[in-house]
């Protein structure tokens, strides 16, 4: 159905957007009689991923390996799935727009808008392990990539400021039920994959071939057609 990728600054209330849609598309499937769609919330809390683990690039990347792999298991015609993260990274937010046309659903995009000073003041108001380092906040938003409508794997975009209390849930509802579904490209195809036997029937096939043309050889056929039987 859809994917929906949440992005901002650390601590900025992505986590709070991400339950109101949440609990939108939940409130529609219940008073729906038509076949139900599933709703999926994935975070890094539900990943097991500390916050520390932005501290170190290759423990971050480690992470960012996890969420793919959990994103690619969960992402299907039948789910919208809101992937609650910073995805700070642009490049990242191609991949899953890639990722999101090799499957055929919709995409759309929410940015959590909120100035770097919130988002110390309410880092700052979390429990132990709950909380970014302060070095580490100031570096993550230093090297956030504010996402853009103007490039197709951000949009359709909704920037929601961190004190709007009225998020546009309507629209982003239009956006991922009824909106366009970019077809696959020759880059996001699913290539298809060999045979698990693959190796094993080629490796026959050349075999019966060899002793075909050995026999023709022995028995002194010169030239002509050989019949090769498979």
């Amino acid at each position: 159905m859809a994917l929906i990728t949440i992005s901002g600054y650390p601590s900025s209330g992505k986590s709070n957007r991400a339950a109101q849609i949440y609990d939108f598309f939940s409130s529609l499937q219940s008073s729906d009689p038509s076949p139900q769609l599933k709703v999926k919330v994935i975070s890094d809390d539900d990943l097991a991923i500390d916050r520390a683990s932005y501290d170190d690039s290759l423990q971050e990347k480690t992470a960012r390996a996890t969420l793919f792999t959990a994103i690619t298991r969960h992402i299907a015609r039948d789910t919208i799935l809101i992937v609650d993260r910073m995805n700070y990274i642009k490049g990242f937010r191609y991949q899953l727009y890639c990722k999101a046309r090799e499957a055929g659903v919709r995409v759309a995009t929410v940015y959590v808008l909120a100035t770097p000073d919130q988002c110390r003041k309410w880092n700052g108001e979390r429990a132990d392990g709950k909380r970014y380092k302060d070095e580490t906040l100031d570096a993550l938003i230093q090297r956030f990539k504010e996402p853009s409508s103007m490039v197709r794997w951000d949009a359709p975009l909704f920037t929601i400021p961190w004190d709007d209390s009225t998020p546009p849930l309507e629209r982003i509802s239009d956006a991922v039920t009824s909106g366009i579904v970019i077809p696959p490209n020759v880059g996001t195809q699913i290539t298809p994959k060999a045979p698990t036997d693959a190796l094993r029937t080629l490796e026959h096939t050349t075999n019966v071939l060899v002793s075909a043309l050995m026999a023709a050889q022995a028995a002194g056929l010169l030239g002509g057609s050989i019949v090769l039987t498979l």
